[in-house]
């Protein structure tokens, strides 16, 4: 277990950045309150997409999100793993690239970039990915701008089509506010989850 504890140097950085975290999480709050679904179909797809947060010790988070897609494991297991273009149409995701893998495995280096008022801001992870073929993708951070990111894509079989289930871990570093970015991911992972059926949705129009 990494130790949470702070040098002094890194008590003064998280004491200065105290206001801002709070400032940010006013800043998440005005964001996310003033966006609505930009269709009825949205909102009724998002409606459908069920989202569970844990608050686990030392300011970590597990958030869950499901929903039933209408395309078979295998359509989905498709868009899923079709790495390097998951950045043109997962929202905020600036860039998905494959790195070179020490040991013959899947690395993936993200970037993902958020947007508050007049502010821009970015966060890189490099992932190990762990396929288990049409049922679950595993990825987990090994370098990056976290303490620990990890998670899983699951895909069952369901009556209507696919159930996907995006589950994630997140350790922010003392530096990030962990109200706001809890926030910002309750607010990102469903329309995640729909970026992924309209993408379906495009490559298999009738």
């Amino acid at each position: 277990m990494q130790s949470d504890s702070l040098s002094d140097s890194d008590s003064t950085q998280a004491f200065a950045s105290q206001e801002s975290s709070r400032a940010a999480d006013a800043i998440s709050d005005q964001e996310l309150q003033s966006i609505p679904p930009t269709s009825e179909a949205e909102a009724e797809a998002l409606a459908a997409v069920s989202l569970e947060t844990e608050k686990l010790e030392k300011r970590q988070r597990q958030i869950i999100a499901k929903t039933v897609l209408p395309y078979s494991q295998e359509q989905v297991w498709q868009v899923l793993t079709d790495y390097e273009r998951l950045a043109d149409f997962i929202p905020n995701l600036a860039t998905s690239q494959l790195l070179e893998h020490p040991q013959e495995g899947i690395r993936l280096e993200q970037i993902g970039v958020q947007s508050a008022l007049f502010l821009k801001f970015s966060a890189r992870v490099v992932l190990d990915m762990t396929e288990d073929f049409l049922n679950a993708i595993h990825f987990e951070m090994v370098e990056g701008d976290f303490k620990a990111f990890s998670g899983d894509w699951l895909l069952e079989p369901a009556a209507d089509g696919t159930q996907l289930t995006y589950s994630l871990f997140i350790w922010p570093k003392r530096t990030m506010p962990i109200i706001a970015i809890e926030k910002r991911l309750r607010y990102d992972l469903p329309r995640n989850l729909l970026a992924v059926q309209r993408r379906l949705e495009m490559l298999h129009a009738s």
